[in-house]
């Protein structure tokens, strides 16, 4: 029923932990919603006056990219790194695509979609192209990788030159089923949390979500994988030279090897694979036994891409081991879902303590 006396849109039911759960989740949908107008809100007016500045000196293009490579250094003194040259200009383009987004007849925002769900719709300049998969991702509620794998395939044209339409959709929705299926997609965006303001935090985006991902990648391996036994979380190694501290270490009875992971809150470089083949040169030399197969290294990127898991170098015996380590480890799908996951849930988690 609707409690009148203080005037809640609510009808309650006999199941109170299905009322919770409607009330949690509504709650999280209108925070978001919230947060992501005011998101919206923010990077259109910053690419309105930006417009402005350029229009009132002239309209000329290297003006504005020279007002752009400006704001991008004193704003990410400021406010961090939400505004390089990239994202403001990006903001910019958000503006010049879509002027009149705001101006609707009854001055509300209806029928938006995520910042990052435009950001990937800047990459179309068939403006037509561009209006149709704007109304199809919004009335299809297309995840933003749907939106992105869409663009990519030429679905719009594809559909166009079909006089089979109903094969080519059934297509895409069967290759877009997966990405579908994910309702916590939005809140991965670190630009949401960066808008909060929690980028200021270096524990936050770094430190604590790390150690999220650490501590719960720890009961992944050991439930996914087969012979896994947990030697260490944040291994110290002792040299002449140096302290090192390796973030998990396991031992697969099965391969007969010590496995040695680390994260990293970044994209993977170059220097990262470096040190973890460092890693496991000294893990050989000071904790490997005789009758113990050769280490194996994981490097894991909490920043999802290409290189979301990388071997080291598996040195001596390469060929011989390299297929077996990997019957015995979790796939790149299932690390990069699980790493995934995990960032959608302490992200959520850290927009509703800001929203309390």
């Amino acid at each position: 029923m609707t409690d009148e006396k203080n005037k809640i849109d609510f009808i309650t039911s006999n199941d109170i932990l299905s009322d919770m759960r409607h009330i949690i989740e509504q709650s999280r949908n209108d925070a978001y919603k919230a947060i992501n107008v005011a998101l919206l809100k923010r990077n259109w007016l910053i690419g309105y006056r930006i417009e402005q500045e350029v229009i009132k000196n002239g309209s000329r293009a290297e003006y504005g990219l020279q007002v752009i490579k400006k704001l991008a250094k004193d704003l990410t003194v400021k406010y961090g790194k939400g505004f390089t040259k990239t994202n403001i200009y990006s903001f910019y383009s958000f503006y010049k695509d879509y002027p009149n987004i705001f101006h609707s007849a009854s001055g509300k925002c209806e029928n938006l979609l995520s910042w990052t769900h435009y950001r990937v719709l800047l990459s179309v300049s068939d403006k037509i192209a561009r209006a149709w998969y704007e109304k199809e991702a919004y009335e299809q509620t297309w995840s933003v990788r749907t939106l992105q794998r869409n663009i990519d395939t030429q679905y719009y044209y594809r559909l166009l030159a079909s006089q089979k339409k109903e094969t080519v959709i059934a297509e895409m929705r069967e290759r877009t089923s997966v990405y579908q299926q994910d309702k916590l997609e939005f809140i991965k965006n670190p630009l949401v949390t960066e808008f909060l303001g929690l980028q200021q935090d270096g524990s936050f985006t770094e430190s604590k979500l790390e150690e999220r991902i650490i501590t719960n990648l720890q009961k992944f391996i050991m439930e996914l994988g087969k012979g896994y036994a947990f030697v260490a979380r944040q291994q110290h190694i002792h040299t002449d030279e140096a302290d090192y501290y390796i973030d998990l270490v396991f031992y697969n009875y099965i391969l007969k090897c010590f496995i040695l992971i680390d994260l990293k809150a970044d994209k993977l470089s170059y220097q990262d694979v470096g040190q973890m083949d460092m890693y496991v040169k000294m893990y050989d030399e000071f904790k490997r036994r005789p009758d113990d197969n050769p280490t194996l290294g994981l490097l894991l990127c909490a920043e999802t891409n290409a290189d979301v898991a990388k071997y080291s170098m598996l040195h001596g015996n390469e060929q011989l081991f390299a297929t077996k380590y990997k019957l015995y480890l979790p796939t790149e799908e299932e690390l990069r879902a699980e790493i995934e996951r995990q960032k959608a849930i302490f992200f959520l988690q850290q927009s509703e303590n800001v929203d309390c």
